[in-house]
C-alpha cells in the first residue's frame, strides 16, 4: 500500500500465509499430468471439499466426449460459487489444475512442494497451481471481512488448459458457465507476473502437411520417389520465402517477449520412411526409399492478420513447389485454430485490477499479451464475455521448466490484488 495504514484485505491475507503456502503444496502433490490426465477428479475434488466448508455451492463437472475423456482418464472440472446478501455482479476466477510432464533436469521433487528461501518447487507451482491457492485465499478473505457481499464469488479448476482446453473451460463455456448473463467479470490466474496484465494472446493455426512418393529398392532409389527429398523442397522454401515473410509482419498488440511482436511458425514434428525401431532393437533398417513424409507445423498469427491469409499463405508455398517439381504430391490438413484475443484496456476488469496493483504494488501495471493462447479464447468466442484478463503470480519465462517455482511474496501480493478487485467490484 502507498499510504501508511495497511488495508483490511492485505492484512487479513498476510494472516494467511502459512495457509497459502499449504494449500500450494498440497495442490502440487496430486500430480495432475496432462497427458494423459492423471488425478483429474483427486485435485477437484480437493478444492470442492476446501471450497465447500466455506459455504460455496460446489459442482463437480465431467467433459464426456471431449478430447482425452476416458473411463480411465475422465475430464473433471469443479466450480464454486459464493452468492452474497445482494444482487450484484459474479467476478470468477479461473484456473487450470492439469500440468506438464516433468521433463528431465530437476533438482527438486517434482511433485514435493518443497518450500526453500521464499520459493516452492514443483511441476505446477508457476503455472498455475499458485495461482489457484491465491485465488482460493483472496476469495477466503474477502469473505470473511464481507459474508454479505453483493453478487457472487466463483472459483473454478478445469481440465486440459495445456492441451487447449476442450475439456476444460471449453466445454464449460458450451453449458452456459460464462454467459455474460451469468458472470460478468473473469479474472485467469496465469503466471504472467504479478506488476503485468495480460489482455489476451495471438492466434494460432495447426497444420499437418505430409508428402508423398513411391516406395523402392534402396538400392535403386531412381525407381522410386523419395517423400523425404520433397519434404526437404518444403523445408528450403519456408526458410527462403515463408520466413523472411513472417518475420515483416509486426504487431501493435503488446505482446511479450519482443520476438513474438512478429508473426512466428514451428516445425513441431518431423516423421518419415521406416518407423523407429523399439528401444533396445539390434537390427538394422531396411533399404527402401520413403513413401510418406509428414511435419506439423505451429503458426502464430497477429490480430492484424486473417485467418483465411494465414493459410493462404503455405497453401501458395505449397502449389509453388508443386509447379517446380513434377512428382510432388502432397496433402494438407488442419489440425487446430484459435483467433487472437484481446480485451479492451478500459474494460471493468482491466481498470479496476490496474487500481488494486496500484494499491498493492505501489506502481503502475504494464500491459501485455501472450506469445502462446490460454483459456481465455474460449471465454471470449464461445462465452461471448469480453471483459477477460490473465493476472496472476508466478513468472511466466519458469512456466515447463525443471525446478519451476513459485514465490510465497508474489502469491500474497497477487492474493491481495484479487481481494481488492473483489472489494471494488462487489
Amino acid at each position: 500500500m502507498t499510504d501508511q495504514t495497511p488495508h483490511p484485505l492485505l492484512t487479513e491475507i498476510a494472516a494467511r500465509r502459512d495457509d497459502l503456502v499449504a494449500l500450494t503444496q498440497e495442490l502440487i502433490r496430486i500430480p495432475t499430468l496432462n497427458p494423459p490426465g492423471r488425478d483429474y477428479r483427486r485435485v477437484c475434488s480437493f478444492v470442492a471439499e476446501r471450497l465447500g466448508k466455506q459455504g460455496f455451492k460446489v459442482d463437480l463437472i465431467r467433459a464426456e466426449g471431449t478430447p482425452g475423456d476416458c473411463a480411465e482418464f475422465p475430464r473433471w472440472n469443479v466450480v464454486a460459487r459464493h452468492e452474497g446478501g445482494a444482487p450484484g455482479d459474479c467476478v470468477h476466477f479461473n484456473s487450470h489444475h492439469d500440468v506438464v510432464e516433468v521433463g528431465h533436469g530437476w533438482t527438486k521433487d517434482p511433485f514435493g512442494g518443497e518450500l526453500e528461501d521464499g520459493k516452492i518447487y514443483g511441476r505446477g507451482a508457476c503455472d498455475m497451481k499458485g495461482g489457484l491457492a491465491a485465488s482460493i485465499i483472496a476469495a477466503e478473505a474477502f469473505i470473511h471481512l464481507y459474508p454479505n457481499h453483493k453478487g457472487a464469488v466463483e472459483i473454478s479448476a478445469t481440465a486440459d488448459e495445456e492441451s487447449g482446453g476442450y475439456g476444460g473451460v471449453a466445454y464449460l463455456a458450451e453449458k452456459g458457465y460464462f454467459d455474460p448473463d451469468r458472470v460478468q467479470h473473469v479474472i485467469i490466474p496465469e503466471p504472467l507476473n504479478k506488476d503485468r496484465i495480460c489482455l489476451g494472446h495471438r492466434g494460432v493455426w495447426w497444420a499437418e502437411i505430409e508428402t508423398k512418393g513411391r516406395i523402392a529398392h534402396g538400392s535403386m532409389p531412381f525407381l522410386g520417389d523419395s517423400a523425404i527429398r520433397h519434404m526437404g523442397a518444403v523445408l528450403e522454401e519456408m526458410e527462403t520465402y515463408l520466413y523472411p515473410l513472417l518475420a515483416s509482419k509486426q504487431t501493435e498488440m503488446p505482446v511479450v517477449p519482443d520476438g513474438a511482436k512478429q508473426s512466428t511458425l514451428n516445425v513441431n514434428s518431423i516423421h518419415g520412411g521406416e518407423a523407429e525401431q523399439p528401444k533396445g532393437f539390434t537390427g538394422l533398417p531396411a533399404p527402401c526409399v520413403a513413401d510418406r513424409c509428414r511435419i506439423v507445423i505451429d503458426r502464430r498469427f497477429l490480430i492484424e492478420e486473417d485467418l483465411a491469409e494465414v493459410k493462404g499463405e503455405v497453401h501458395r508455398m505449397l502449389a509453388k513447389i508443386k509447379a517446380e517439381r513434377p512428382s510432388f504430391e502432397y496433402e494438407i490438413t488442419d489440425m487446430h485454430e484459435v483467433i487472437p484475443s484481446m480485451t479492451d484496456q478500459h474494460a471493468p476488469v482491466v481498470k479496476t485490477t490496474a487500481a488494486a496493483i496500484e494499491k498493492v504494488l505501489g506502481q503502475q501495471p504494464s500491459y501485455v499479451v501472450s506469445p502462446g493462447t490460454y483459456d481465455q479464447k474460449h471465454i471470449d468466442r464461445i462465452g461471448k464475455l469480453k471483459n477477460c484478463i490473465a493476472y496472476g503470480p508466478g513468472i511466466l519465462d519458469l512456466a515447463h521448466q525443471p525446478d519451476e517455482w513459485v514465490g510465497v511474496q508474489d502469491m500474497i501480493d497477487s492474493a491481495g490484488v484479487m481481494a481488492l478487485v473483489l472489494e471494488e467490484l462487489l
